[in-house]
């Protein structure tokens, strides 16, 4: 049986995937790029509201939060979903939580 201190590390290594989904314009940005294969800042910028600078900056934490991609062609960044890693976080902390955690 693992200790409650492994399932508080494994939640305190998820919080930045909280953190990056608690907003709501990243939820949207998640949303927008799920119906995408790939899009530039450019092209996200089109679809919102928002200004590029402040779609980078909100790209620029989706992917330090694991959640986002890039890809280089020539000068363009194109970001994408990548969602693997984050489920393969998410089902652990469910599995330490329901073991740990609920009795």
């Amino acid at each position: 049986m693992m200790s409650n201190e492994y399932a508080v590390e494994m939640f305190r290594k998820t919080i930045p995937l909280f953190q990056a989904l608690g907003d709501p314009v990243r939820q949207d940005l998640v949303l927008l790029l799920a119906e995408t294969d790939k899009l530039n800042v450019t092209d996200i910028a089109s679809q919102s509201p928002m200004s590029r600078p402040t779609v980078s900056h909100h790209l620029k934490i989706l992917r330090e939060a694991g959640l986002v991609g890039t890809e280089k062609k020539g000068k363009e960044i194109f970001y994408f979903l990548t969602l693997d890693q984050t489920v393969v976080q998410l089902k652990q902390l469910i599995n330490i939580i329901e073991d740990e955690c609920i009795l």
